[in-house]
């Protein structure tokens, strides 16, 4: 802009200007903290875009917003505004008609007279018999024909944005002509295209001929039955919110005002319209209560907008299966609830798809999980929380940082090689780069420097973790606790041991293998059952499937056994108290474990005298270990059994 002079300089601080409005791994940490303290991993998910990053601008913010609006106008006015008002002009013209007649003294004075004393009560049909009328007073006639003219041009302008000079005139014949014409043109062009002819001829001559009508210039058909469709399913919400009273007397006046052409033409617009958009809610009406009383224009826009507001709603709420961020309208957004709204539209949906492209989340029929990238930065989470505990404690001698990889520390190194993952040797590598490069600082380094640790292998374990998903576990805190438990030990032993087999399964009234994207969205099973024969058994074929593998099962409970399945036909019997026929089905689990060499240990979680004596039972039938731990340090003692006893029996 001329006589402005701006400076530029170097950025020296503060929030980034060109950064994004949010961080994606603090909102992946936060939905993970969630799940780690036992909370549903999809209302995680839910809850992060519903409550917005940070706690503000989310999905509830703006439908509270929408649904404040909503009640707002519903307390608008009085819809009947139309007929109210067509009232007052037809008592004022026939005010202005009697004191005109009292001032004649003839026969046709005083019939005329009695034809108004006579007239129905019913405003619409006294309009209708006024049609005919020949009018002693020039101001009634004027009065009258307001009337007529309002009502014509609030409805043809409620349905037609750019019909507003053209409706107020369309008295004129000339004018009703032009308007028939109009939609005569317009309903041949909707059942042309209802019928799947190609209109698109058809509709560029349309609005070449008559485009004047219609300032949204819409691009193709279906915008302009968008813009049609739902300014008609207003009109018709209208009509379903009036007493029935109401309702006859307003299509009456309608009926009078725009005539039989004009009205005929329109009704049969609204049935191509109702056809070709039958998702817009046309049955629905509306409480809308106030003093004031609102015209057909007003009523109908009233309506309209709480139409949008409803459709908003059932955006934001994003329940139907497959809602993404995406449906949202935020066009609508901005015209309902303002431009700072529709902002915040767009960064939650920026950070929805930026969760996506960075492959922190996936999408499935149910609605977004967390992907296994996700799951990993989740389980490592997990595991550093138990080794902090573990660092912390008396045990203090596991450190994840200098666990070895694959083995125990053999003492020689050699040359890195692609896809090594054994530590780096950073003595030597750093002796190799000054050899090669000379005695410089900085030291400069090349692939060819690199050596790591040479390890000797371990033996390999089989483990299966079985993990109890009963109600109770939620209902007493314990699930948070067993989930970081669980994930933990696999991210473990996925990076530090990666040849042992892990296999998690879980068991409430039945026993499932579980993955640990599974276990992370798991839900606990609402039936009544604790089926550890079932969970036992699966662990047995996970043993067998790895032979040569050091046999471990870890079980963490908080109830006895109190379901099996029946030999007969497989299916699961619960019972409670735990009957004999369960308590025998799982100690002969138990002793097939223990005769393939399996090390059986038990994590009780809660002081029932019963699952107490049966726990102590198994552990001193199996050879196995027993364990009481608080719910905080649940993970620190599975994590650190499994180190113990991955070394095992054979």
């Amino acid at each position: 802009m001329a006589g402005n002079r701006f400076r530029y300089g170097q950025w020296r601080g503060g929030p980034d200007p060109l950064a994004p409005p949010y961080d994606v791994r603090a909102a992946v940490d936060a939905v993970g903290a969630e799940v780690l303290a036992g909370g549903s991993l999809r209302e995680a998910l839910r809850d992060l875009l519903r409550r917005g990053p940070q706690g503000r601008g989310g999905l509830d913010e703006l439908a509270a917003r929408a649904r404040r609006l909503r009640r707002e106008a519903l307390r608008r006015g009085d819809l009947d505004g139309a007929v109210t008002r067509a009232r007052a002009l037809l008592d004022q013209a026939l005010a202005a008609e009697r004191e005109e007649l009292r001032g004649r003294d003839d026969d046709n004075a005083r019939f005329a007279e009695a034809v108004l004393d006579n007239l129905p009560r019913s405003t619409a049909r006294a309009v209708e018999e006024l049609s005919g009328y020949d009018w002693a007073s020039d101001e009634a006639r004027q009065t009258y024909q307001r009337i007529l003219d309002g009502l014509r041009g609030e409805v043809l302008e409620q349905r037609f944005a750019g019909l507003r000079d053209a409706a107020r005139a369309a008295g004129d014949p000339a004018t009703q002509r032009q308007l028939a014409e109009m939609m005569r043109d317009l309903n041949d062009l909707l059942a042309r295209h209802a019928r799947s002819e190609d209109t698109t001829d058809a509709f560029a001559e349309f609005m070449r001929r008559h485009g004047e009508f219609f300032p949204e210039q819409p691009q193709d058909v279906d915008e302009l039955i968008d813009v049609l469709a739902r300014r008609a399913a207003a009109g018709e919400r209208l009509m379903r919110s009036l007493s029935d009273r109401q309702r006859e007397e307003l299509a009456g006046l309608m009926r009078q005002s725009l005539g039989d052409q004009l009205a005929g033409e329109l009704s049969q617009l609204d049935a191509h319209l109702r056809a070709l958009r039958p998702d817009l809610n046309w049955q629905r009406g509306e409480r809308i209560r106030g003093d004031q009383p609102l015209g057909y224009g007003e009523a109908t826009g009233a309506l309209g907008e709480i139409a949008e507001l409803d459709e908003l709603l059932d955006q934001l709420d994003q329940e139907h299966p497959g809602a993404t961020l995406d449906d949202v309208d935020v066009d609508a957004v901005a015209r309902t609830l303002g431009r700072d709204a529709a902002d915040d539209v767009r960064r939650l949906r920026d950070l929805e798809r930026e969760l996506r492209r960075q492959g922190w989340v996936t999408r499935d029929a149910d609605g977004l999980t967390l992907s296994p990238k996700a799951l990993r930065r989740l389980a490592g989470s997990a595991l550093r929380r138990v080794f902090a505990d573990l660092t912390a404690g008396p045990r203090g001698q596991h450190d994840l940082r200098s666990a070895g990889a694959a083995g125990e520390v053999s003492g020689g190194s050699r040359q890195w090689e692609y896809g090594d993952e054994q530590p780096l040797d950073v003595v030597r590598t750093l002796t190799r780069a000054v050899r090669r490069a000379g005695p410089s600082v900085p030291v400069q380094l090349a692939v060819e420097d690199f050596e790591v640790v040479e390890t000797e292998r371990r033996a390999s374990a089989a483990v299966a973790l079985c993990v109890d998903l009963s109600y109770s576990m939620i209902s007493q805190g314990r699930w948070g606790p067993m989930k970081q438990t669980a994930l933990a030990l696999s991210h473990l032993m996925a990076t530090r041991f990666p040849q042992d087999a892990l296999q998690i399964v879980g068991f409430g009234l039945e026993a499932t293998t579980l993955t640990q994207q599974e276990l992370a969205a798991v839900e606990p099973d609402m039936r009544q059952g604790t089926n550890l024969q079932h969970a036992l058994r699966l662990a047995g074929r996970h043993l067998r499937r790895h032979p040569g593998a050091e046999p471990v099962v870890l079980v963490v409970t908080d109830g006895e056994p109190t379901a099996h399945l029946d030999p007969e036909d497989g299916e699961a019997y619960f019972h409670w108290p735990p009957l004999p026929e369960t308590i025998e089905a799982t100690v002969r689990e138990v002793d097939k474990l223990t005769r393939y060499g399996a090390t059986l240990n038990l994590f009780m979680l809660g002081d029932d005298p019963g699952l107490r004596r049966f726990v102590d039972a198994v552990a001193q039938r199996s050879k196995g270990r027993m364990f009481t731990p608080d719910l905080d340090d649940l993970g620190e003692y599975v994590v650190s059994d499994y180190l113990r006893a991955r070394h095992g029996r054979r």
